[in-house]
């Protein structure tokens, strides 16, 4: 018999936790020009600017903006000389998410535990102290180019962490209600998912949540697998993408056309107020995916009572599920730099722990219209 996701978790949890995580701590994105890129996530997405480090701090090297909402933190870093990595990085993949950072009390341990099972060292442990105290940091590889920072904030009292200077937004920033990451998806190539399971099951010590077949996830022209795993305590969730076959191409295959390899596709972001902060988005100009008004004609058959008004949500596009704990609402930017990569996922969850399967059809027909109008399809 297939468990709940709720089932699941329960069966992670009894599971011996080798690496304890208290949550993701940052999601470094490498970008092309990281004090534009501020002021996009400021103005649009409502962070406020919360730390520097760059030429004013002393790095020669490289710019970063550190951006947090309640306890969402995003880190946006450029380059400063032609010859830095992170170009080479740009290059390649165009903006996109590099570092997974996750906040652990033992950032030596957490590095010895996955990389005696198997992990590439990125990172080995290292201590980092100002006048605020000391952060550990430490980091292993993972799909593509992507990594798995771990750091350790325990002892450690300013802003961000050392080489970094508290910051404040220069204009008026209005959060929109975004309170954290609920999971982060990656696209990997064909054929790899099994691979990316097994690694964070054997490496990391995490549990399968969910799997999803091309049955799930499917239209008459495209389609992909996905599985979900989980840490012990549920905090952090990585689903994993591989594209399946079909007539056309998938929306997998054109992210890993244009990302040249795996690597995040979205950022799944939790509010309590979903109605609030899409239309806040939309308000600021942040464009979403469509899907049609017929969608809505039987929601409340399909997904039982729910407290919001059918009728705003159709406004806003905002799609619905259900699950046997609940239902959640959720919606899907469109890529929000100019490869169709990256984008960000709204979510609130009324008890519901799964991720959307109801509306996997929808969405990837919008996906579709969206492929058809760049060409991709």
């Amino acid at each position: 018999m297939e468990r709940t996701v709720s089932e699941n978790q329960d069966k992670l949890v009894d599971a011996a936790d080798f690496l304890p995580l208290l949550g993701t701590d940052h999601i470094e994105i490498y970008v092309g020009n990281a004090k534009q890129s501020a002021y996009f996530y400021q103005a649009a997405f409502g962070f406020n600017v919360v730390a520097y480090a760059g030429l004013e701090t002393g790095n020669k090297q490289q710019t970063s903006y550190v951006l947090q909402q309640e306890k969402l933190r995003l880190v946006v870093t450029s380059a400063l000389t032609p010859d830095d990595p992170i170009n080479r990085h740009l290059a390649k993949h165009g903006d996109g998410v590099k570092v997974l950072a996750l906040w652990v009390d033992d950032a030596a341990k957490s590095w010895r535990e996955t990389t005696q099972r198997g992990a590439v060292s990125v990172q080995e442990p290292m201590t980092l102290k100002d006048e605020f105290g000391e952060v550990v940091i430490s980091a292993i590889q993972t799909y593509g180019e992507t990594i798995h920072k771990f750091v350790e904030r325990k002892n450690y009292s300013g802003a961000f962490m050392p080489g970094f200077k508290a910051r404040s937004s220069t204009f008026d920033v209005k959060p929109i209600g975004l309170q954290y990451i609920d999971h982060c998806v990656g696209n990997v190539e064909l054929g790899k998912m099994d691979d990316w399971i097994k690694f964070y099951e054997d490496v990391m010590g995490f549990g399968l949540l969910l799997t999803f077949d091309d049955k799930d996830i499917s239209t008459e022209y495209t389609a992909l697998m996905s599985k979900v795993v989980s840490n012990g305590n549920g905090y952090v969730k990585f689903p994993i993408n591989e594209p399946a076959k079909g007539k056309k191409k998938s929306q997998i295959e054109e992210y890993i056309d244009f990302y040249h390899s795996a690597g995040v596709q979205h950022i799944a972001v939790a509010t309590k107020d979903i109605i609030y902060t899409v239309g806040e988005l939309r308000r600021r100009g942040v464009e979403f995916l469509e899907v049609p008004g017929s969608y809505y004609e039987d929601l409340i058959d399909r997904v039982g009572e729910i407290k919001e008004d059918v009728a705003v949500l159709k406004k806003l596009n905002i799609l619905v599920d259900s699950d046997e704990e609940g239902y959640l609402l959720q919606i899907f930017t469109k890529p929000v730099q100019d490869r169709p990569t990256m984008f960000f996922e709204i979510i609130q969850r009324e008890g519901a722990q799964s991720f959307g399967k109801g509306n996997f059809k929808a969405l990837f027909e919008a996906i579709e219209r969206e492929q058809e109008n760049r060409g991709t399809l």
